[in-house]
C-alpha cells in the first residue's frame, strides 16, 4: 500500500526514543473494559494486536483474559517485548509474534478478535487500511480499531506544537461516521463507531518543548479536566479517541 504517511524508519526511531515504555498494564487500561464486554458477549479466544509494537493489548488479553494473543508488526524489538512481558509476569513464550508486513503477510488462521490501536489513521486510503483487517477475522468475528481524534482541542494542540507528528496523520479518516459507512460497504454487521472519553491531550515531543510551552499545555490540559467533570458526554471537540467495532 503505497499511501502510508510512515515507514519503517520512522517507528524505528519513534520506538527507540520514547521513555517509559516498559510498565506493568492495570485491569483498568484504557478500552480494557469495552473489550471485557466484547469477550463476555462473544466468547472470544485468540486474538491478534496489528501494527501494535510492543504488543500491549496483547499482553493485556493475555494477562486479564487469558487469551491465546498474537502482535503482528514489521518493526519488532524482542528486547522490549521480553521486557515488557517480565514487567507483566509473563514468559516469552506467552504471546506469539509475526514480524511482516500487513500489506504482503497472508495470514495462516483467522481470529475471534482483530485488534488495532493508532494504526488506520497512518493510510490516506481509509478503507482499504480496515480491509486489511478482515483477512485476519473469522466469520462472526469482532474488529475493534482505535485511533486518536485530531479534529477538537487535542488536534489543535498536536498542530501547534508538534506538527511533524500531526502531518503524519490523515486528518479525514478521524470521522466516526464515515468510519461506519467504509465497515458497511466493506459488508460487516452490528457496526458501532462513536467518540471515546471525555478529554484529554498530549504530546509525543513534550520533553523537548518550552517552559512556556509545557506550561500551556499542562494549564489547558487541567482546565480541560475540570470542565469534564460536568460536561459528562464524549464529543467531537472535547473526546482523544474514536472507537470503531463491527462483526463479520
Amino acid at each position: 500500500m503505497d499511501n502510508n504517511l510512515t515507514d519503517r524508519s520512522f517507528w524505528k526511531s519513534f520506538w527507540e526514543s520514547r521513555i517509559g515504555l516498559i510498565f506493568n498494564i492495570k485491569r483498568d487500561y484504557i478500552f480494557g473494559d469495552i473489550l471485557a464486554k466484547i469477550i463476555a458477549k462473544k466468547g472470544a479466544k485468540t486474538a491478534i494486536e496489528l501494527g501494535g509494537f510492543p504488543g500491549y493489548y496483547a499482553i493485556y488479553l493475555k494477562k486479564y483474559q487469558d487469551m491465546d494473543t498474537t502482535l503482528l508488526d514489521y518493526f519488532i524489538h524482542q528486547g522490549l517485548v521480553n521486557e515488557l512481558l517480565a514487567k507483566n509476569s509473563l514468559q516469552e513464550n506467552d504471546i506469539k509474534i509475526i514480524e511482516a508486513d500487513l500489506f504482503t503477510y497472508q495470514p495462516e488462521v483467522q481470529y475471534d478478535l482483530v485488534l488495532s490501536f493508532g494504526l488506520i489513521e497512518h493510510f490516506s486510503d481509509t478503507k482499504a487500511i480496515i480491509e486489511n483487517h478482515l483477512p485476519f477475522l473469522k466469520p462472526g468475528g469482532t474488529l475493534f480499531i482505535t485511533l486518536p481524534n485530531f479534529k477538537g482541542i487535542n488536534g489543535w494542540v498536536q498542530r501547534k506544537f508538534d506538527l511533524e507528528n500531526y502531518n503524519k496523520h490523515y486528518i479525514e479518516s478521524m470521522n466516526p461516521a464515515l468510519l461506519a459507512d467504509y465497515c458497511r460497504q466493506l459488508g460487516l454487521k452490528e457496526v458501532e463507531s462513536y467518540y471515546h472519553g471525555r478529554f484529554s491531550m498530549w504530546l509525543e515531543n513534550k520533553a523537548t518543548q518550552s517552559a512556556f510551552a509545557k506550561a500551556f499545555v499542562n494549564t489547558l490540559w487541567f482546565t480541560g479536566k475540570v470542565i469534564t467533570k460536568f460536561i459528562k458526554f464524549e464529543s467531537k471537540m472535547l473526546s482523544p479517541y474514536i472507537v470503531l467495532k463491527a462483526t463479520r
